[in-house]
């Protein structure tokens, strides 16, 4: 079986860009059958930004009901909030931190973004990558799906685990990147690239008066109802052609180039198609957050599953470090 390891912080609740972009290609990886997933919620990794307890917690139970409600099966793969295994995870860490150069950190994205501000940047953000490795060789990943963005802190997971093995033999599996070029860019309400950070996201999630406002706070040009207009300018097209079938697509684009037919009536079209298209998602996510117990079961299941591949990987590690 080939391993695939994804790791999603506790951030809040995914947008549309997410679930396109993200979590349909991984739950499609996780379908295939000579694949062995493990999805996990990276609230350790959160804890760099994120400070309130409660906000946490709700952003854990929201990123987990949201790829449950996507379609992920947790019962044939693995499924875990990384704190509940934090003590693998951070004893690895501890083990790779030893083997990890100062400049390598020094050059990492994650730091140096924020370098300028050095008073903004605590030790868990500069160590980050290597916390990000542990999280990866704890479970002999073998591939990684990235973004090119991220394809560095992966290299450098690789890196920091082949130090590893070179100084005590090949104990760790040496992760690789997955890219997949043909990964969409999910264009947000304002046209530039969907992110929280732009708060220019669709939550396709929200209850049905708040997600079509959001819909209809899309950006258009002033051209007036009757005259044709340019499909391939506008965010709204865009958006409906990537979840709708040719067919609806074709019809959307022939509605645009006739004229007749206004930005109000395209943003209708796309609430409706992502009403139906996201139907069973938006109720299996009501479910699991308001049937806390029937989320709590499936993490907790996956969590004893993924800590007995741990605990493996960890007596490894301390053998040949000589501590048993």
């Amino acid at each position: 079986m080939t391993r695939i390891l994804t790791g999603i912080q506790a951030t809040g609740r995914p947008h549309l860009g997410n679930i396109l972009g993200a979590i349909l290609p991984a739950i499609k990886l996780s379908q295939q059958s000579k694949n062995e997933s493990f999805l996990f919620i990276a609230d350790l990794h959160s804890l760099t930004a994120v400070k309130n307890a409660e906000e946490l917690a709700a952003n854990t139970r929201a990123v987990a009901s949201a790829w449950l409600a996507c379609g992920f099966d947790a019962d044939k793969n693995y499924f875990y909030r990384q704190s509940r295994l934090a003590q693998y995870h951070t004893e690895l860490t501890w083990y790779l931190l030893c083997q990890t150069p100062y400049p390598m950190l020094a050059n990492a994205h994650s730091f140096k973004d924020k370098s300028d501000r050095l008073s903004d940047v605590n030790a868990g953000l500069f160590t980050y990558p290597v916390l990000q490795a542990a999280d990866i060789v704890l479970y002999h990943a073998n591939f990684v799906p990235v973004g090119k963005d991220q394809k560095q802190h992966l290299e450098m997971s690789k890196d920091i685990a082949g130090a590893f093995n070179r100084t005590y033999g090949e104990v760790l599996t040496i992760p690789e990147p997955l890219i997949d070029e043909s990964v969409m860019v999910i264009p947000g309400t304002d046209g530039s690239k969907m992110s929280k950070s732009y708060n220019n996201y669709i939550d396709i999630f929200l209850p049905e008066k708040q997600l079509l406002k959001s819909v209809k706070s899309i950006i258009s040009d002033s051209t007036p109802l009757e005259a044709p207009k340019n499909p391939d300018t506008d965010v709204t097209f865009k958006l409906f052609s990537l979840m709708a079938d040719e067919a609806e697509t074709a019809t959307m684009r022939e509605n645009y180039l006739r004229g007749g037919y206004g930005y109000g009536h395209a943003k209708q079209a796309l609430y409706e198609l992502i009403c139906k298209k996201f139907e069973k998602e938006r109720e299996l996510y009501n479910y699991y957050t308001e049937d806390t117990e029937a989320l709590e079961k499936k993490l907790k299941e996956g969590e004893e599953k993924a800590a007995e591949i741990a605990r493996q990987t960890i007596a490894e590690v301390r053998k040949v470090l000589g501590f048993n």
